[in-house]
């Protein structure tokens, strides 16, 4: 899936003052942010199905996957907290 972002020039000379590439830290935000949401639902879910005795599928792919169709996880409504802030 591609996310395209739009920044002014002001907000991407301020990114260039802390990334030497804007791009690739811009990149490494949001793929390292999706694999700490993966993580959290693949625990909540393995806990879940344990309790509930349920097979865990075996990839985590498919365990997100049938997370959604569980209804064990969903779409933000709002902006989630990162964890650990």
């Amino acid at each position: 899936m591609d996310i395209t972002i739009t920044l002014t020039d002001t907000e991407y000379k301020g990114l260039q003052s802390v990334a030497a590439n804007p791009q690739e830290w811009v990149t490494n935000a949001a793929t390292n942010r999706a694999r700490l949401a993966v993580d959290e639902i693949v625990q909540n879910y393995t806990t879940r199905a344990l309790d509930e005795g349920v097979s865990i599928p075996s990839t985590r792919d498919e365990i997100v996957t049938d997370a959604f169709a569980r209804g064990w996880a969903s779409v933000a409504t709002d902006t989630a907290p990162i964890p650990g802030e």
